[in-house]
């Protein structure tokens, strides 16, 4: 990432600096350990970059990884690059599968 990235979830939060996303990232996996993405189209132009395919994972907040709580959803990413880092990191997903495991805790 660099110095100055930007994280852009699919409700238009928005996390600035690399840094903050460090610990966003950190916070995120303690949640879901396993989570993945599958890319499964890559679409370039220039320094742009946007990928589908299938996010998901198992919503265990300091738990064990239980086969009910895992989630799976289809996600696109649009990625700018800047040199060999990461500018701008946006998603583009269904985030309900994961806030009703949340939901139902």
């Amino acid at each position: 990432m660099t110095p100055d990235h930007v994280f852009i979830d699919s409700l238009g939060t928005k996390v600035a600096g690399r840094e903050q996303m460090r610990q966003g990232w950190q916070s995120y996996l303690k949640m879901v350990p396993d989570y993945t993405i599958a890319v499964q189209e890559t679409f370039i132009n220039e320094s742009v970059v946007v990928m589908l395919g299938r996010a998901g994972g198992t919503y265990a907040p300091g738990g064990p990884l239980l086969p009910e709580n895992r989630w799976q959803t289809p996600v696109a990413l649009r990625a700018v690059v800047r040199g060999s880092l990461i500018a701008e990191w946006r998603v583009y997903a269904d985030n309900e599968p994961m806030r009703r495991l949340m939901l139902s805790r």
